[in-house]
């Protein structure tokens, strides 16, 4: 099992545009069953945590959202009611990482979206590996890939189409 950091990113290292948009990455060819991309990685998922922003862009974007993965979303805003999957929580990442592992019955665990709160499970040394997905795109300002120094070690590298795929594994 890990704790695994797994988004698209442009070449400057943003991963939304400063109003949250994604159209840069949405528009992007990628063979969804090809190397390092998201339905193999979806597989290996036994639960996940997300920050309010990315829970709100699926709200908006999805019209099925999300489905039965057991799913923690760490807000401090309220939102509509969720699928039973989904559990809204305030609380230090420690213990809700403790509650995903337990969940996710041996299967990784995959921090989505902001770059914020993947920064804070590696603050809690909980961060494993980080998998990116460069687009061949620059939109100069944005949310960050990562808003703080973390140390990698490319472990793999991988083009699935327009992408260039890179795992990363913590190093601690």
């Amino acid at each position: 099992m890990a704790t695994i950091y797994y988004t698209g990113c442009t070449l400057d290292g943003f991963i939304a545009t400063d109003d949250h948009s994604l159209d840069w990455l949405t528009s992007r060819d990628i063979d969804q069953e090809g190397p390092m991309s998201y339905g193999g990685f979806r597989e290996r998922l036994g639960a996940c945590v997300m920050g309010a922003t990315t829970w709100q862009w699926i709200l908006d974007h999805d019209d099925d959202p999300w489905g039965p993965l057991p799913t923690w979303v760490l807000t401090h805003r309220t939102f509509p009611e969720a699928p039973a999957s989904v559990r809204f929580d305030r609380d230090d990442v420690r213990r809700v990482h403790a509650e995903m592992t337990e969940a996710a019955d041996g299967k990784d665990l995959w921090v989505v979206g902001g770059g914020e709160l993947v920064g804070q499970f590696h603050d809690a040394g909980l961060l494993d590996e980080v998998w990116l997905q460069y687009a061949p795109v620059t939109i100069g300002s944005g949310a960050p890939v990562l808003p703080r120094h973390v140390e990698l070690r490319l472990e793999e590298v991988a083009r699935n189409r327009d992408f260039m795929c890179g795992r990363y594994s913590v190093v601690r």
